[in-house]
């Protein structure tokens, strides 16, 4: 063979190999099916599932609050020093028990002031009196005037006034000594401290916050078309996301006037005791707000691929596969399905591919 027709073979045969072998990969020399669906078997009803349609009541989601009944801001009823403060933000209180005191020197002093001045008036109250009984003797007798007797009744009665008046001054000294040192209004939790030893106490500012745990509920601000069906005494679902948890309230007040602005009424509902919930936390009334329909299957009859759903529908005795958009989950097995099926469809179980 000459040089020339080398030549030329070899980039022919080089071609025709290529070739070959984009064939091979294309599946020429392999068995081919015919257009349509791939053959599967027959399969029986009796595994199969309707979709079924249920109705469902659904609630609407209201933002609200963890809030205390029974709050209350401690402060002093006089102006004093503070000595003490025996508790601490997050401590727990008992009714009565000793919060905080105040300087009260000054306030013992004034106590015992006015407890000898009772006793001076006391003893000359005595004296009149002895007088009195002594003169309206004397009267009986015609040994004195009249006018000795009115002055010894008046000095009697000034006395037994001015006994009466040191009377309600040493109570009001005695209760401001009282006032020095400040007590728990009622049984519950230290929110916040306000003031240190050392800083002077005046009336109104406030120094300690209190609340009792056992009295917390949520409020919500319900829009109108809500609220107006919700009654005293019902029960609502609550939402704690940040404890993951769902309580029980019962709804104790829903204010009958709407907050112009918003349309909407303030609810409030009693939270049952728990020593994870703080005033302020945030949480979600679950308030009814009518019914829906849902279509519902079998949870285990649905399969994720990827980023898609599927099942194996029933259908002329064959399973074909159709991808489903999905919704939430409805205990204790179903689950919704919001597109890719109709009432009626027989569900499948899982089929391997």
């Amino acid at each position: 063979m000459t040089s020339p027709v080398k030549k030329f073979l070899l980039p022919i045969g080089a071609i025709a190999g290529l070739l070959l072998m984009v064939a091979w990969m294309a599946g020429l020399f392999s068995d081919k099916l015919e257009p349509g669906l791939n053959p599967a078997a027959e399969y029986s009803a009796e595994n199969a599932v309707a979709a079924t349609i249920s109705e469902i009541s659904i609630t609407e989601p209201v933002p609200a609050s963890v809030e205390a009944k029974q709050a209350t801001i401690i402060s002093s009823r006089i102006l004093a020093r503070i000595n003490k403060i025996h508790v601490r933000a997050g401590d727990s209180v008992t009714q009565g028990q000793v919060l905080l005191e105040l300087e009260k020197k000054d306030l013992q002093a004034r106590t015992q002031q006015s407890a000898e001045q009772m006793r001076a008036i006391s003893a000359r109250l005595k004296e009149a009196r002895q007088t009195l009984a002594r003169v309206e003797e004397l009267y009986k007798k015609k040994l004195v005037a009249r006018a000795d007797l009115d002055k010894a009744r008046a000095n009697h009665d000034a006395l037994k006034a001015e006994m009466a008046g040191a009377r309600q001054a040493n109570e009001e000294a005695e209760a401001a000594l009282d006032f020095s040192e400040i007590r728990a209004p009622i049984d519950g939790r230290v929110v916040d401290r306000f003031a240190e030893p050392g800083d002077t106490a005046s009336p109104g500012n406030k120094l300690l916050s209190l609340y009792n745990p056992l009295t917390l509920r949520v409020e919500a601000q319900v829009r109108e078309q809500l609220a107006l069906s919700l009654e005293e005494g019902q029960e609502l679902e609550v939402e704690i996301p940040a404890l993951e948890q769902t309580l029980t309230a019962v709804i104790e007040e829903r204010v009958p006037a709407a907050d112009p602005g918003s349309r909407s009424f303030l609810v409030k509902a009693r939270l049952p005791f728990s020593g994870q919930l703080l005033p302020g936390m945030y949480a979600r009334l679950l308030v009814p707000a009518g019914k829906e329909q849902q279509l519902l299957i079998p949870g285990d009859r649905v399969v994720q691929v990827g980023q898609l759903n599927l099942v194996w529908v029933l259908q002329d005795g064959q399973a074909y596969r159709r991808f489903v958009r999905i919704g939430k989950r409805v205990p204790p097995d179903q689950i919704e399905v919001l597109a890719g099926l109709a009432e009626g469809d027989q569900v499948l179980p899982v089929q391997a591919d």
